[in-house]
């Protein structure tokens, strides 16, 4: 699922273009419907949002028991984001989007076929009206420039010069104050440029490309024998937090990561004081309050479920096990074996210098960063181009790693852990440590967004080559980052490629 970024979104990605799901629409509980109205059925709206139409479809189906809800933003490539508090009757649905902070309130017309509401997400409070469909509608699917034979990766910047001549225009025109930088290596070879606003080396946000961080952590404490896959979460939380299901299976920090935890993708006690930054002051306090009222109890039949509340909760932990702060379990663990010197969680002054401004919407309107306490394991991390690269390398080639430290000696073996597969996505994707891999093929990425960056990682095992793209905008539409990491790929590949002149 990819955020919503109309307005505001929430870490997001496993929020992806490339669907990380099919996602299993959330239990809600609605109210009892008077006979013989039913809002049953797919519900299909438009924002406007700058002068642009997004569309939104609703699913709703009241009957079953749990009822279900879910959201497409179908011009964004969103499918299933999940609502939870829904109210219907005749009269009125309103419903809550907490994967976005967003909700819907409306007025029902009197044949049950129109809701006139109102869309609110942060500050913004939008008009839709929803209007029942007979079918759903399919998302949009992106254009494709023609294929080019394989592109050399010293012949790659001239290629994305041409490629990318109007949206040097348009997205990434200088007064927007919006670039990118990638990072590219291939059999060895790097390079490192960047576009608009931006420089090679400058700082990003990497949003949710952070889980994986939080993975490879988990991986290096089990190689070192301080943590196991398959050990239940309640260890490791302050004693008296919460106590053993009565009966049945509980999360372990595998499920955690796999993203089968059956935890909720936010807590319900997330109330930011800033909705601009709204992790901010989500404390451990706040983080064990919900754990002790939602416990441990695994489900019945776990499924994929992606959760920043879950990967956070693992960061938090394995930083509790290893008694240090997760930025300091990161540095210790990854970047500081692998010499990412310019990928931390709080910046140095010399890299707040190089640090990006975020923006966001149409407009490019300016975001300030996002912070992170309990949570920072779903996506603190911040770094550049080139420390990024150095960290996909070591995923290319594990035996490679250096032995400089205790951790280093450690690193190749939960490197390669990490890439093992434990879990079934759906939509041909399988998970393993927090990376996504797409099935039949030994590629593997992760995306990620906040409120003012957009983020995408990818390497392929085989082909020996890896991308990053790190952008200062949270995109209206498709995320910029992931689409423009694919053109990448299929440059790099001698595919017809998505077309970045939008």
């Amino acid at each position: 699922m990819k955020r919503l970024a109309i307005v505001l979104a929430l870490v997001g990605c496993g929020s992806c273009t490339h669907t990380v799901s099919p996602r299993v629409p959330a239990p809600v509980a609605p109210s009892p419907l008077p006979s013989p109205v039913s809002l049953t059925g797919v519900w299909l709206g438009t924002l406007a949002t700058g002068g642009k139409g997004l569309r939104l479809q609703l699913h709703l189906n009241l009957a079953p028991t749990p009822a279900t809800c879910a959201l497409d933003s179908l011009d964004q490539g969103a499918a299933g984001i999940p609502c939870t508090n829904v109210v219907a009757s005749a009269t009125e649905l309103s419903l809550d989007v907490p994967d976005v902070q967003g909700s819907l309130k409306g007025t029902v017309s009197g044949d049950a076929n129109t809701v006139t509401a109102t869309w609110t997400q942060g500050s913004s409070v939008l008009p839709i009206v929803l209007t029942r469909q007979g079918a759903a509608l399919a998302e949009v699917k992106p254009m494709l420039d023609p294929a080019l034979p394989p592109v050399p990766i010293d012949k790659l910047q001239a290629v994305l010069d041409a490629d990318l001549a109007k949206a040097l225009a348009g997205r990434l025109a200088p007064a927007t104050g919006v670039g990118v930088t990638i990072g590219v290596v291939e059999h060895g070879t790097r390079k490192v440029f960047s576009y608009g606003a931006v420089k090679p080396d400058s700082v990003f946000e990497i949003g949710s490309i952070t889980k994986t961080f939080t993975g490879l952590a988990l991986a290096q404490l089990v190689q070192q024998r301080k943590a196991n896959l398959d050990e239940p979460i309640r260890a490791l939380m302050p004693k008296n937090t919460v106590t053993a299901p009565a009966a049945g299976a509980e999360i372990t920090l595998l499920d955690l990561s796999a993203q089968r935890s059956g935890l909720p993708r936010l807590p319900d006690n997330i109330k930011p004081a800033d909705v601009a930054n709204p992790y901010a002051d989500y404390d451990t306090k706040a983080l064990y309050a919900f754990m002790t009222s939602h416990g441990v109890a695994l489900p019945a039949k776990p499924e994929y479920g992606y959760s920043n509340l879950g990967v956070g909760l693992l960061g938090q932990l394995l930083a509790d096990r290893a008694g240090v702060t997760f930025e300091a379990l990161v540095k210790e663990q990854i970047t500081a074996p692998l010499d990412m010197r310019d990928t931390m969680v709080k910046l140095t002054p010399a890299l707040a210098m190089r640090f990006a401004s975020g923006h966001h919407g149409e407009d490019n309107a300016p975001q300030g960063a996002w912070d992170f306490t309990a949570l920072a394991g779903a996506g603190a991390i911040r770094s550049t181009a080139t420390d990024m690269l150095a960290y996909l390398e070591a995923q290319l080639h594990p035996d490679r790693v250096k032995s400089k430290s205790a951790e280093a000696k450690t690193l190749p073996a939960a490197l390669a852990a990490s890439h093992e597969v434990r879990g079934d996505v759906g939509g041909g994707i399988h998970i393993a440590l927090n990376w996504f891999r797409f099935d039949g093929s030994s590629r593997y990425w992760h995306n990620g967004g906040t409120g003012g960056y957009s983020s995408y990682a990818t390497f392929d095992l085989e082909a020996d080559y890896a991308v990053v793209v790190l952008c200062n905008c949270a995109s209206e539409d498709r995320s910029f980052a992931d689409d423009l990491s694919d053109h990448i790929v299929q440059r790099l590949t001698g595919k017809p490629a998505i077309t970045l002149a939008r």
